[in-house]
């Protein structure tokens, strides 16, 4: 088979995984009001989102690449399917928690697969076929949330999400697979006992908390905007994140992993410095743009440095950075926000400074390497 193809079935399984994400504001209110329970009680379920998706897709990432993704891929499309069948059939809070968790796991080891074809079929444009992948999480919410904002119930537009992804994603995962030949890398285990893998680790955590916030905290942050300019921005959001992936995976391509984060890194910073001064809606345009192309940058960075051969396991032990992320920039920049505005704005900027300090100190000899040549 052609392997561009599983650039095409990883852009559309990514649009259906960025519904858990940034369709998460558009489903929020529904949530809210069709269960009829408070904000911080919905909120939750993004965390648990955050926490069981990155968990697992180290576990499937670990089977995926010792057996093959194809059975991997075809159970975990059904358990991201029962998270919006499961919501949109069972009327009970507790459920929709159940329910979303189990969704929210096979979204993780999706996630997982999908970018790691682009990985390890495409070794000498990485960050242009990483990216080109990724931006299906964020061009299928961006598309989705034109309709679920007109939605009137969640039930509705949840059992039709369900139904096609149940039907869809299996039948796209029994035709990938990883190639057999020329993978070299070393196990998980082994990186884990690098230092290099830990500040790169600590980096994503710090660099990817603006993304988080605005992902989860779109809708009481953007209330000071006009109503339009909200709807707008709602819908803008995902797609600029999506968009940024291959155009700013291309560029590190020519320049390097570390240089093209590093410049992220800034532009984070400025946008966290706008939130700071009640810039949101350029705020929310940077962060949505630049930290958008964080992961797949960072998953490509960790194939270049540590090999192909155990990538997704590697990526998805490295990935639960963002459920530690998620959990900060979610639940706990909430509690923050409605005690002082400006001081949640102050600590999401010193986790921006904190992700390009730790970036460099774990890159810096490749950054003046690349330099060099």
């Amino acid at each position: 088979m052609d392997k561009r193809i599983f650039i095409v079935i990883g852009l559309l399984t990514m649009s259906f995984n960025s519904l858990y994400q940034y369709s998460w504001n558009a489903f929020e209110p529904l949530l809210k009001t069709g269960l009829n329970v408070t904000l911080v009680q919905v909120e939750l379920a993004f965390t648990l989102f955050a926490i069981f998706s990155t968990v697992f897709q180290g576990i499937g990432g670990f089977f995926a690449d010792r057996r093959g993704p194809r059975i991997v891929g075809i159970i975990s499309g059904i358990l991201s399917a029962t998270g919006f069948l499961g919501t949109a059939l069972i009327h009970n809070l507790y459920a929709f928690y159940i329910s979303w968790s189990i969704g929210s796991i096979g979204e993780g080891i999706l996630y997982g697969i999908s970018t790691n074809l682009a990985v390890k079929w495409f070794i000498k444009r990485r960050g242009l076929s990483t990216g080109i992948v990724s931006l299906g999480f964020g061009l299928g919410a961006s598309v989705a949330n034109i309709f679920i904002y007109r939605a009137v119930d969640f039930e509705s537009v949840m059992l039709i999400i369900g139904i096609t992804e149940v039907i869809l994603i299996p039948a796209m995962m029994f035709f990938v697979e990883y190639p057999g030949k020329n993978l070299t890398g070393t196990k998980a285990s082994r990186n884990l006992r690098q230092k290099r893998f830990w500040i790169l680790y600590l980096s994503f955590i710090t660099a990817s908390l603006p993304l988080m916030v605005i992902s989860s905290s779109f809708g009481y942050i953007g209330k000071q905007l006009p109503a339009v300019e909200f709807t707008i921005l709602l819908s803008v959001f995902p797609l600029l994140s999506g968009t940024s992936r291959p155009l700013l995976g291309l560029v590190s391509d020519y320049i390097g992993r570390p240089m093209m984060v590093l410049i992220i890194d800034v532009f984070l910073i400025l946008g966290s410095l706008m939130l700071i001064f009640n810039v949101f809606a350029a705020a929310i345009v940077l962060i949505g743009f630049f930290g958008g192309s964080m992961i797949s940058l960072y998953f490509s960075l960790v194939g270049d440095l540590f090999g192909t051969r155990f990538s997704t396991a590697n990526n998805g032990i490295f990935y639960t950075g963002k459920a530690v992320s998620g959990v900060i920039g979610s639940s706990l920049f909430a509690i923050m926000f409605k005690i002082n505005h400006y001081y949640s704005y102050i600590f999401v900027l010193l986790f921006s400074i904190l992700g390009i300090i730790f970036l460099y100190t774990a890159s810096h000899d490749i950054i003046i390497k690349n330099k060099k040549s």
